[in-house]
């Protein structure tokens, strides 16, 4: 009897041969009300944590940074969370964090509504100190003697700043702007070790939603300059050394090119910048889901990264980014969000109480 050869169809999710590497961002949205909380729902068997760590171990990145992810001294939450991801079958073993200004109390009234020591005041906002922080999990060592971390750099200092204006002043003062943070959370240069000894550098951040920050815009505006400070740093104009390539510049802008909130132009800036090239990973689930009931959009639905509510919401966007350096060859790109009827589709969890309401996304290189 002849059968037939039935052709296997891999998920448009597998990955490349051994010779690339899958790099990744994702917003776990795994951050808790007070410190130690993350780490304890972790022991206890955390259901939405098993759902984005079974998540993990499906696309299989080579390189993945986390957004929204707890800070602790010793990173014995995100050592968890690795553990977690290795009892799904995958194993990321070279962890790096460190402190976010997320809950970095400044001692200072920084939005001048008269009151010290609220989540207002500290350098990015947040009710104690590492909440929803940033980290990163990776298959290749970590030159840490060689990480960049620009969370320091002072909003004022970046060309152009768009800083919170009252009556043609700084609001609150300019007091605050002397020791203010750009980064909400964090921007990094971290360096991989990659198997033929050579460097590939992750750049990350995770930036401020550009909506609240009162009457001035605070928000909106520090969104836009976030973003920005990639765009100057690239250019070289920030009295530091670009980064030197290959790099792979990703993480949670919180903004989208065309639709939401924001201010647009920074993003499609950064995204036209010559350094870098845009994958433009796109989904079936996000597609699906502007069909089903989205807002219009401007941009296109099917690079959409969020799926957020149309009531009372600002409706699904891109706001996840993956871009790698013009030189690196780029093989396959997409986004976890399986469109329903797909047997992963589950993995989503429930739609008015979902584990992350971010899908993952992801870019395979080849190995420079």
């Amino acid at each position: 009897m002849i059968v037939a050869a039935v052709p296997v169809v891999a998920p448009a999710h597998a990955k490349e041969p051994a010779d690339s590497l899958r790099v990744a961002t994702f917003n776990v949205n795994l951050s808790r009300r007070g410190p130690g909380l993350l780490l304890r729902d972790l022991l206890r068997g955390d259901p939405a944590a098993e759902s984005v760590a079974r998540i993990v171990a499906t696309v299989a990145p080579d390189v993945l940074l986390l957004t929204k992810f707890d800070h602790d001294h010793g990173l014995v939450a995100l050592n968890a969370f690795a553990d977690l991801v290795r009892a799904q079958g995958h194993d990321l073993p070279h962890l790096f964090a460190v402190r976010p200004n997320s809950g970095r109390q400044t001692g200072m009234d920084m939005i001048g509504d008269g009151r010290v020591n609220t989540p207002d005041d500290a350098q990015g906002y947040g009710a104690f100190a590492g909440v929803a922080g940033m980290a990163l999990m990776s298959r290749l060592p970590v030159d840490h003697a060689e990480v960049r971390d620009f969370s320091a750099f002072l909003w004022r200092d970046l060309p152009g700043a768009r800083l919170p204006q009252q009556a043609g002043q700084p609001f609150p003062s300019a007091q605050v702007f002397d020791v203010q943070r750009l980064s909400t959370t964090a921007h990094w240069e971290v360096p991989l070790i990659l198997p033929d000894g050579g460097v590939l550098r992750v750049l990350g951040w995770y930036a401020s939603p550009p909506v609240f920050g009162g009457r001035e815009g605070r928000n909106r505006l520090r969104n836009h300059d976030e973003t920005m400070f990639w765009v100057y740093l690239l250019d070289g104009v920030l009295g530091m050394a670009p980064p030197q390539e290959p790099f792979v510049l990703m993480g949670d802008s919180n903004l989208d090119p065309y639709d939401g909130d924001g201010i647009h132009d920074a993003m499609r800036r950064l995204l036209a910048h010559p350094a870098v090239q845009d994958p433009a990973p796109r989904s079936a689930g996000a597609l699906a889901a502007h069909v089903a009931g989205d807002r219009p959009r401007r941009g296109d639905p099917a690079l959409h990264t969020t799926e957020w509510t149309r009531e009372g919401g600002p409706g699904n966007l891109r706001v996840d980014y993956v871009l790698p350096s013009l030189g690196l060859p780029v093989l396959d790109a997409g986004v976890f969000w399986p469109e329903p009827g797909d047997p992963e589709h589950a993995m989503l969890g429930d739609p008015a109480d979902p584990p992350t309401r971010h899908r993952l996304v992801w870019v395979d290189i080849a190995l420079p």
